[in-house]
């Protein structure tokens, strides 16, 4: 049977007497993530399980929270992991191009840097002193002195044999010349050419012996000196060890505990001795010379650079594992880059200029990232998913991967990577990627769904309120009364259009609470009051709603035919939802019905000029089904009828005027007259059920306001289906219209408890032998189907006219229109 509705069925009222609470400021702040239970056990369980593949995508709508909730969530379940090691980039001296990785102790990496920035600075500091001292100077002048007495010894000796040879030693610019002595005095080329033939040999043969002594003594000469090299690198390297060894043994000691330092410290000393002359120039504390464009490095630096420490990622002030939220997911963001500096017009970099990405940040704890960022980003996804079967971290130009630069540089060592990654996305996505990306099933094991509601239990009344408490004190808000904590419940239950949810919108939710904050502030109310979020839910409204006031005005004036008072035959009101954003409201609209006789059936003239979507079409095309299982046991369906929006310029998508138009369809078969005063909502299907529909609110209010305007006479209101009781939360206006008796709403179950109502005539149940009683809206309809079938027994059949279209004209697919909901 059908059921007129009380005001207390049309919309939950939460006492604020019952909430034990007066205002926010008395609640505790809010722990955990609120009714949320599917997809926290998905996050416990994704982020306990250490097995290689098990990230998480977390899933949900836009706007309930889920980034912050997830956040929030992370924060407090790493501060119960472990602090992860730093990762600093070091020279390879044996390597350049490939910086080795080192990992050390959480805040090591940091105090390593700093000591060998002091190392360095002592090093190039007090070196050069040493080589300026009268000490060093001394050991060095008789190194060189001694190799000049031995060198001068043996020219000596040479110069005595050539004079007993006849032969004198003369220096020129080519070398040591051996000239020959005649009567004391040496000979020209002219003077010796002119000697007899036999003396020339002669002396000649002399000549040949003192070249090979020559030969022999320069020989000895270049090992003098390549020894008193050697004595003075030994030297050298005997000094800096004295200014740098007590130093290195100091930080061995230090670090005694970690191999790879010890090993690096190693190579430093190493090649510090290798390449000593770098140091003994004093250290310029002159800034680089100005110029234009970016400053470059000052150029006596760069040799000592080699010496430093990069420290990629320090965690010395970390307390347990690190949260990375990274929004804008780009390649070098994520995998972090190596950067260039310009040096007299040529590019420069070396392992100190490696900076770290996200992964990097996040390596040992969690990294967050939103998927729709992510995917648009080059080349991040792909490198992501590299990332995550390889486990580790490869730092690399972008452009030498592609191939679109061959230039020369780094190619650091990759860094293993521990890390669990959650995608944070609209559910849509993860099944697109599920379904078109062969590796994230692989890489991405788990799913969290966050729901767009929740059950209105105590606790999750309590936690609700609690959020409320925790936002008005992080934004420093005024605090809620009872009142408006009431009301905030009940536009909870109105999102989640359920009398027994509440929304999980905390964003808008949050905005409600902000809005009606700033009306406390303007009339200097202690607290936010039920009146303060009346206004901003009114003030949000009247903002948002100029196209629905446009079209009520179109109605008031009769440009829009909508009748609310008389009856008429084969017409019905029926209610459709238009979205604007994430403003909703509900737009009258009258359906009528036309039949005749004839073979095409019913006709729904909205598919047949392509404004009606396929659900809508679908709703029309069940109503052939319902005449046949209602009416035509034992005859053939033979009628001509037309449905139609009247009044509708875009695209109807929806089934839940199938009801309407079965009802338009039906009192024009039964030739009754159906009261315009009662607006008609849901679906139907082919044995005359009526099922739920969306937007029921926006519905009913979107045709109070029309009969408002209209005038409301105490018939007038609006018919829907007994399963959408419970997603009444009809605004206030609404409920009281309905205490003073001027305002309806019918919850009805099946067509004929929809068309009594609408008629007032008696719907008629079938009898055994299939018959309707006599004077019933059955019956008449039973015999006009009758009449219309014998009316077309006779006629030659002809192949409906639309169908004859059909093979003529072939149609171009149509350009979707835009729709509304019914």
């Amino acid at each position: 049977m059908s059921q007129k509705l009380s005001p207390t069925q049309l919309r939950r009222v939460f006492d604020p007497k019952e909430l034990d609470c007066e205002t926010t400021e008395n609640l505790p702040l809010l722990e955990g993530i609120i009714g949320q239970e599917r997809a926290v056990n998905a996050l416990r369980f994704g982020l306990g399980i250490q097995a290689i593949g098990f990230n998480t995508y977390v899933a949900g709508l836009p706007g309930i929270g889920k980034m912050t909730a997830i956040k929030a969530f992370l924060e407090k379940l790493a501060k119960q992991k472990e602090t992860p090691p730093d990762w600093c980039y070091v020279n390879d001296f044996a390597d350049p191009d490939q910086p080795q990785v080192m990992k050390l102790p959480p805040g090591r990496g940091k105090e390593l840097q700093r000591d060998m920035k002091n190392f360095l600075e002592h090093a190039r500091r007090e070196i050069p002193k040493v080589f300026e001292s009268d000490e060093y100077n001394a050991r060095r002048d008789e190194i060189v002195k001694a190799v000049n007495q031995q060198r001068e010894a043996m020219l000596q000796r040479l110069g005595a044999q050539a004079a007993e040879a006849g032969f004198t030693l003369q220096a020129t610019p080519l070398g040591v010349m051996m000239v020959p002595v005649v009567g004391g005095k040496p000979l020209s080329d002219a003077e010796f050419l002119a000697l007899p033939a036999t003396v020339r040999e002669d002396l000649q043969r002399r000549r040949e012996q003192l070249q090979e002594e020559l030969k022999v003594m320069m020989k000895q000469a270049r090992e003098l000196e390549r020894a008193a090299q050697g004595e003075i690198q030994e030297l050298d390297q005997q000094v800096a060890l004295y200014i740098v060894g007590g130093l290195i043994e100091e930080l061995l000691e230090k670090y005694q505990d970690l191999p790879q330092v010890i090993d690096h410290l190693e190579a430093v000393s190493q090649d510090i001795l290798e390449n000593i002359d770098s140091f003994k120039a004093k250290p310029t504390d002159s800034p680089p010379p100005a110029e234009a464009g970016p400053p470059t490095p000052w150029l006596s630096d760069l040799p000592f650079r080699k010496y430093q420490v990069n420290v990629l990622v320090d965690n010395s002030e970390q307390q347990g594992a690190p949260v990375v939220v990274e929004f804008n997911p780009s390649h070098s963001n994520l995998f972090g880059r190596i950067e260039k500096e310009t040096v007299f017009g040529a590019l420069y970099t070396d392992f100190t200029m490696i900076k770290a990405g996200a992964l990097h940040r996040a390596n040992g704890g969690y990294l967050v990232l939103p998927v729709e960022d992510l995917l648009s980003n080059l080349f991040s996804w792909d490198g992501l998913k590299r990332a995550l079967r390889s486990q580790e971290i490869q730092i690399e130009e972008l452009g030498e991967r592609l191939g679109f630069l061959s230039t020369k540089s780094l190619r650091p060592q990759p860094i293993p990577l521990d890390v669990k990654v959650l995608l944070v996305g609209e559910p849509i996505l993860y099944y697109l990627l599920h379904t078109y990306d062969d590796e994230f099933a692989e890489l991405f094991k788990v799913k969290a769904d966050f729901d767009t509601h929740m059950d209105c239990t105590q606790e999750n009344v309590r936690n609700f309120l609690s959020f409320l408490c925790t936002l008005c004190q992080k934004e420093k808000l005024k605090h809620l009364d009872a009142s408006a904590m009431a009301k905030m419940l009940e536009y909870a239950a109105r999102r989640a259009e359920d009398q027994g949810k509440l929304s999980t919108h905390f964003g808008a939710i949050a905005d409600l609470v902000r809005e009606a904050h700033f009306w406390a502030t303007q009339e200097n109310s202690l607290y936010v009051t039920a009146e303060h979020v009346h206004r901003a839910l009114r003030e949000k409204v009247y903002r948002e709603s100029l196209l629905r006031d446009r079209i009520q005005e179109l109605i008031a004036k009769g440009t829009l035919l909508i009748d609310t008072r008389d009856h008429a035959l084969g017409q019905v009101n029926g209610l459709s939802v238009i979205h604007l954003g994430d403003y909703e409201f509900g737009r009258p609209v009258r359906i009528t019905a036309s039949v005749a006789p004839g073979r095409e059936g019913i006709i729904d003239i909205e598919r047949e000029v392509e404004l009606g979507g396929p659900i809508h079409s679908k709703g029309v095309m069940i109503l052939s089904g319902y005449l046949s299982h209602k009416y035509a046991q034992g005859m053939p369906i033979t009628l001509a009828a037309r449905l139609v929006f009247e009044q509708s310029y875009e695209g109807i998508e929806g089934d839940s005027a199938s009801s309407a138009e079965l009802y338009a369809l039906l009192s024009s078969l039964a030739g009754l007259p159906l009261k315009q005063s009662i607006a008609v909502t849901g679906s139907v299907n082919q044995h005359g059920e009526i099922q739920a529909i969306g937007g029921v609110n926006e519905k009913i209010e979107g045709f109070f306001e029309i009969c408002q305007i209209q005038g409301l006479t105490g018939e007038q209101g609006v018919m829907i289906p007994a399963s959408n009781v419970r997603n009444l939360m009809l605004r206030e206006e609404v409920i009281d219209a309905v205490q003073a008796g001027r305002f309806h709403v019918w919850a009805v179950k099946t067509i004929d408890e929809g068309i009594e109502i609408l008629t007032g005539v008696p719907a008629g149940e079938r009898a055994s032998d299939g018959t309707f009683p006599k004077d019933t809206v059955n019956y008449r309809i039973q015999e006009r189907l009758k009449e219309l079938a014998e009316c077309l027994q006779e006629a030659p059949e002809e192949e409906p006219a639309r169908k004859k279209q059909a093979k003529v004209t072939k149609r171009k697919p149509p350009t979707p229109p835009k729709r509304h909901k019914t």
